[in-house]
């Protein structure tokens, strides 16, 4: 027995000294690859801007990424501000004589893609070449390609522009097939985030206000596309309503390309405009590289700062992660912020389609509390709704994208009634003894009484009362009216500007700007932070490693249901009430 022991004893010393050792190989290749390489930009240098990747408002590295095997799993996401500050210094940098743009299809929302949008136009001031060339380009793709000088499309490709469509999933037939009764509890006719539970269509009132979000969206799309390619916005129209873009000779008719051309004749036309030999390599610098480099965007005094503090994804109560904003980090960053006396002014950047009522009113809370102190400005990205909107109007001003979807002012509350799933299809039951006739309420797992319904609606209404009350009172204006806008319905920038709901349209350099104002800043004066601070490579590495191990075997395993199966763990989630927008809206 004690041999026995020994041996156990052994292959447990030897395991976990395999694990350490594992931790310090990988450290040490992360600290090796992680190394701040130096990169010297070469003379005629191109930057290429591949946006046909992920785009969060701050990038992830992950050094391990083009090894391949167990380590790489997740590809770079490329930060919005590392595009902006390269697009910046670009435009000042001898070496930089031009852009690539590469946007067939990016993976961004149409608040996202204005920005970059916008600094591609600022670049364009400089009077440096901006070409883009695709295979084929979507919409969204489309969007950012228009700027260019010349577009280029592959003439055996394709164009997307048969205008836009917002679309929704609906479960109610699931449940029914299931024997599962969802309870839903809400304010507001527009709360359509219940309607995927309880309907299997849209209301009049989702379609009503889908309808005008979207043409809103589709409305700003066109408007910049005629500006920047001298089309009347009639004809676009008539462009998608008849589909006349069918192909890409059509695309060069029309004036939505300048040439068809494959690869090589693209890179011709660039050399020319390089004054390089034929036979030469093009010198092409990317975002995450050209940002390595010393060209750095100007900064002012280091003692006057503007705090850009991030909050993107859902909102949950406790801690977050690379896709949630959970309260208690927040609080604690912005906190660490509001007590740094450089920081003399704060910019919550907020992409978030809402989440749980009572984590947003915490970091409500922190928000007032901080702008008592100095000036705190909203930013709105792709989506600042529901609990995404509760934390905007807790700020001096807010700014937005003409097509950043905000608003959806409301709460509501959802319990799945599974008794008869259980009973039916698993043959469970249950049975319990309570000290008092509600001690099991509320539950998942019986029938509950109409006076229990009637109480958790009445949490419901309250929750409206203060949301609304404290949107009226950020916004100062009448409750009514607030209310008016209010009824958990979905705006655009351009439609919240109209209504008092959103005080300025821009993006986040615009806030910056507004901020560094309100605190009596000069231009060129002031530096700009991003909080929280960006992880360095290999501590993102580790961190995706333990986050995404789990979705990683469920996509692999589950495939297309994989989706599914991630909308039943959020449904688990929403635990109380919600202060949340219609988060399966696709907009195409």
């Amino acid at each position: 027995m004690l041999q026995f022991f020994k041996y156990v004893l052994a292959t447990l010393v030897g395991i976990f000294a395999f694990f350490v050792i594992s931790i310090f190989i990988l450290i040490g290749i992360g600290s090796m690859l992680s190394s701040e390489e130096k990169v010297v930009v070469e003379e005629k240098s191109v930057l290429k801007l591949d946006l046909n990747k992920p785009i969060q408002e701050i990038g992830v590295e992950n050094p391990l990424a083009d090894i391949g095997g167990p380590f790489a799993g997740n590809e770079n996401v490329t930060g919005l501000k590392d595009i902006i500050d390269a697009l910046k210094s670009a435009q000042k940098d001898s070496k930089i004589k031009g852009i690539y743009l590469k946007a067939e299809g990016p993976a961004a929302g149409w608040a996202t893609l204005e920005e970059i949008r916008n600094q591609l136009l600022e670049f364009k001031k400089s009077k440096k070449f901006v070409v883009a060339y695709g295979e084929s380009y979507s919409e969204k793709g489309y969007y950012l390609a228009s700027v260019a000088d010349k577009i280029y499309l592959n003439p055996a490709g394709g164009m997307e522009w048969n205008g836009m469509s917002a679309e929704y999933s609906f479960y109610k037939g699931t449940f029914d097939k299931l024997e599962i009764k969802p309870e839903v509890f809400r304010v507001g006719s527009f709360k359509s985030a219940i309607e995927m539970f309880s309907r299997e269509n849209m209301s009049d009132s989702s379609k009503k206000q889908s309808a005008e979000l979207i043409g809103a969206i589709y409305g700003n799309f066109l408007k910049n596309v005629s500006t920047s390619r001298s089309v009347p916005v009639d004809r676009l129209k008539n462009f998608a309503d008849s589909l006349t873009i069918e192909n890409p000779e059509a695309a060069l008719k029309n004036k939505l390309v300048t040439n068809l051309g494959y690869w090589d004749e693209f890179e011709t036309v660039i050399k020319k405009d390089l004054s390089i030999d034929a036979d030469k390599n093009i010198s092409y610098i990317g975002v995450d590289k050209y940002m390595k480099s010393d060209a750095k965007p100007e900064e002012g005094d280091f003692n006057n700062r503007v705090g850009v503090l991030v909050a993107e994804g859902e909102i949950n109560s406790g801690k977050g992660s690379s896709e949630s904003i959970g309260s208690d980090d927040f609080v604690k960053e912005l906190k660490k912020i509001r007590d740094n006396d450089k920081i003399k002014a704060i910019v919550i950047r907020i992409n978030s389609p809402g989440g749980s009522a009572l984590a947003s009113d915490v970091m409500w809370r922190e928000i007032q509390l901080t702008a008592k102190k100095k000036p705190v400005i909203a930013s709105m990205s792709d989506v600042a709704a529901s609990g995404g909107y509760y934390m905007a109007m807790g700020c001096d001003k807010i700014v937005a994208q003409p097509n950043t979807i905000t608003g959806s002012i409301g709460i509501f509350g959802l319990i799945f009634n599974v008794k008869d799933f259980m009973n039916n299809k698993l043959g469970v039951t249950f049975d319990a003894v309570k000290t008092s006739e509600h001690a099991d309420w509320p539950t998942a797992t019986r029938d509950m009484t109409e006076f229990e319904k009637s109480m958790i609606q009445k949490s419901v209404n309250e929750g409206y009362e203060k949301f609304t009350a404290k949107a009226a009172a950020g916004r100062k204006m009448p409750v009514e009216k607030l209310r008016s806008l209010a009824q958990g319905r979905v705006w655009s920038g351009v439609e919240a500007k109209a209504n008092g709901l959103v005080d300025e349209l821009g993006g986040v350099d615009d806030a910056i700007k507004i901020a560094a104002k309100a605190a009596k800043l000069k231009d060129g004066d002031y530096r700009v932070r991003y909080y929280p601070e960006k992880k360095k490579p290999f501590e993102e590495l580790l961190s995706k490693m333990m986050d995404d191990s789990e979705e990683k075997a469920m996509d692999k395993n589950l495939g297309d249901l994989s989706s599914y199966v991630k909308m039943y763990k959020k449904l688990m989630n929403m635990g109380g009430t919600q202060t949340r927008m219609p988060f399966e809206l696709v907009i195409r």
